[in-house]
């Protein structure tokens, strides 16, 4: 493993802004640590850079414990949210900064320039200043520097947070081009949820200094292993049910009891590809008015309010809305494909959260 993190916690006073994280991330992979603020994202990558130190637990670097071992040691490049570049240097002094510090050749320093200004699509413009650079070639540069002394690890710290969302999409698409082509060790914090599921291998979750799961953005998003990532990662719907003659319900929305104790509550949640609608009024179980539409590009999102004033989130595509000849304050019927179960009074089912279940569809008993 590059690196390797042993019941990791990290207190601050009587603060605790880490608690017993472990996780490993494997040579060559690119890995989102993701998070609300405040989840400890930001203290574990500074952790891994050794800009903190943890207050228990060990953090290893292909093997080699580097609790004790400076920055200057852990052969780590570290980018910062800001850039941090320094204004008064030119695009290439600001890359050569580093082998400068470690005594390389000149020769050798300014074949790297150039190497890298090529690689970073920065030709031509390593005479300039920070200033005279837009925010995607400032963050390039950034990036540039922190691997010109060919680092073990890559660490970025909200590294497309200063710019733009047009400029914030390009330069996602340029990491994953040149992860795939340096293969080097990277670790990126995020707390956007699109950024972490379009870029990584793999999403590291945190919540309040908790980790909360760790797996392939496919696997968070459609296994999350509890309530808060399964709200995290994309939207949720979610219905808070009573037990009521064996059936759980929700005033017109029924689902099975799922063995819970008459009087019990029950809370299941759904994604909105989970609601299929339909402009027919009898090709579903439940009927419905719809409120709003929200055009997001190929998508629209759909709010749904049902005859007792509940409000569900679907999604579509454009196509398909213009097919079924859809308006808005429509009376619409639709059926919930499927949904998990997350918690029966306020317990959450860790056993049953990433199991799928199988609405009823219209005709079926509960």
């Amino acid at each position: 493993m590059s690196i390797e993190l042993r019941n990791i916690s990290k207190r601050f006073g009587d603060v605790a802004a880490v608690q017993n994280v472990s996780f490993k991330v494997a040579e060559g992979e690119l890995v989102a640590l993701l998070g609300p603020s405040g989840g400890g994202k930001t203290t574990v990558l500074r952790m891994i850079a050794g800009l903190e130190q943890p207050t228990e637990g060990d953090i290893l670097i292909r093997g080699q414990r580097v609790n004790d071992v400076s920055v200057q040691k852990r052969n780590i490049g570290f980018v910062f949210q800001g850039y941090a570049l320094f204004k008064t240097m030119s695009v290439a002094d600001n890359i050569a900064f580093g082998l400068k510090i470690k005594k390389w050749p000149k020769a050798e320093i300014d074949d790297r320039v150039a190497e890298l200004l090529k690689l970073f699509g920065l030709d031509g413009l390593g005479k300039r200043f920070p200033h005279q650079l837009s925010g995607g070639q400032r963050q390039r540069v950034a990036i540039a520097r922190s691997l010109a002394p060919k680092p073990s690890v890559l660490l970025l710290d909200e590294p497309f947070g200063a710019v733009d969302a047009k400029i914030r999409q390009e330069l996602r698409d340029w990491l994953v081009h040149l992860h795939d082509e340096l293969s080097v060790t990277t670790v990126f914090v995020t707390h956007d949820q699109e950024e972490a599921m379009e870029v990584s291998n793999r999403i590291v979750i945190f919540s309040r200094g908790n980790l909360e799961q760790i797996g392939a953005p496919r696997q968070v998003y459609e296994q999350p292993s509890n309530e808060f990532v399964a709200r995290f990662i994309g939207v949720l719907n979610v219905l808070e049910l009573r037990v009521e003659n064996g059936v759980a319900r929700l005033n017109e929305l029924t689902f099975p009891s799922h063995g819970v104790a008459e009087g019990s509550s029950l809370r299941i949640g759904f994604r909105p590809y989970a609601v299929q609608i339909s402009p027919q009024l009898s090709e579903y179980r439940y009927r419905a008015t719809l409120r709003h539409v929200y055009f997001l590009g190929v998508q629209l999102r759909l709010e749904l309010e049902t005859p007792s004033g509940l409000t569900l989130r679907t999604r579509i595509t454009k196509d398909e809305f213009v097919r079924l000849g859809l308006t808005e304050d429509q009376e619409i019927s639709f059926q919930i494909r499927e949904y998990r179960v997350l918690s029966r009074d306020g317990f959450t089912l860790n056993p049953e959260v990433s199991a799928v279940h199988q609405a009823p569809s219209i005709g079926e008993g509960i």
